[in-house]
């Protein structure tokens, strides 16, 4: 695997699950696969879970690890070509990336979405240059629009916890004090339109998935209606995908509070479990009683990430 980014690079899901329950009963079980590599971990933006989950993941897996934090402590980067650079960016990525290459083995990434310009973020602009010009394998740690480690964790915990063979999964949009970009949830429904689930979208009119990653899940539109028998909730907020509407992009359309998960929600579903990626506002995309429930599952998701990151960079390393 020389690229991870959608569940497709993965390869078969059950395969891949059994994979995530081996690493997890034995996680320094192949350290001779890292031993004298290095991974570099590039953040352009802040991270909780994903630096110490994907940074714990590598050194479970006997790696030297490297991380660098591009907007405290190195030089600010230009990212266009064709421009004049005689702004705030000393540095530029083409000669940037071949440098940070030259020290490391794999690199992952974690750049989010400008939420200005649709074509620039859709069209991975920053990460596809980590792939074009290092040289190296590269694996998204969150990017504009995909955040493949946090679903493939999302999959891991509903599989731990499934009480049926085909459990109802239900992506809730809820409400934000801030527009955010579609990663997470974009990469949800891609990977549970590959998971043997029966999935459902729900938000307001306006907020449509890209079909990229949505495909041809059908929205339901009736929060209540979409909560009737589902055994997992998973509360998300996103920005405007403009998909219908472009010039939309990346824009709050609604702040509703009648879209935040509180226990009236939760009495709708089959006793389902609460999932969200974190981290979470409480009181807009979820009451506290709700996430302080036994069956609030935010911990041991988050705990999955390093099993998810783990996995990731195990088959990458197997494949250098």
């Amino acid at each position: 695997m020389k690229t991870f980014f959608n569940v497709s690079d993965l390869g078969n899901l059950t395969q891949a699950l059994a994979e995530a329950r081996e690493v997890k009963n034995n996680r320094f079980g192949f350290q001779p696969l890292g031993k004298n590599k290095t991974l570099l971990m590039i953040f352009f933006n802040n991270s909780l879970r994903t630096r110490l989950s994907t940074q714990k993941a590598a050194m479970n897996l006997g790696m030297n690890v490297i991380v660098l934090d591009v907007n405290a402590g190195a030089w600010k980067l230009e990212t266009e070509r064709g421009v004049i650079m005689d702004g705030d960016n000393s540095e530029h990525l083409l000669e940037a990336i071949p440098v940070m290459a030259s020290y490391c083995d794999l690199i992952g990434i974690r750049s989010f979405a400008g939420l200005v310009e649709r074509e620039f973020d859709y069209a991975e602009t920053i990460v596809n240059q980590f792939v074009a010009y290092s040289g190296r394998p590269v694996f998204a740690m969150e990017t504009a629009t995909v955040h493949p480690l946090q679903a493939f964790a999302d999959l891991i915990t509903i599989e731990e916890h499934k009480k049926s063979e085909r459990p109802k999964v239900v992506l809730t949009w809820a409400p934000h004090c801030r527009a955010l970009p579609q990663a997470v949830p974009n990469s949800f429904a891609e990977w549970m339109n590959a998971a043997d689930v029966d999935f459902v979208i729900t938000h307001p009119k306006g907020y449509e998935l890209d079909p990229k990653f949505a495909g041809n899940i059908k929205v339901e539109y009736d929060q209540r209606k979409a909560f009737e028998g589902a055994d997992f909730i998973y509360a998300k907020n996103w920005s405007c995908p403009g998909v219908t509407r472009p010039a939309d992009y990346g824009k709050i359309l609604c702040n509703d509070p009648a879209w935040t998960v509180d226990q009236e929600h939760m009495s709708w579903t089959n006793n389902a479990y609460f999932m969200h990626c974190l981290p979470v506002r409480r009181g807009l995309i979820v009451t506290d009683d709700v996430i302080e429930s036994p069956q609030s599952l935010v911990i041991p998701e988050a705990a999955n990430r390093e099993i998810s990151a783990e996995v990731v960079i195990k088959r990458i390393l197997e494949g250098l």
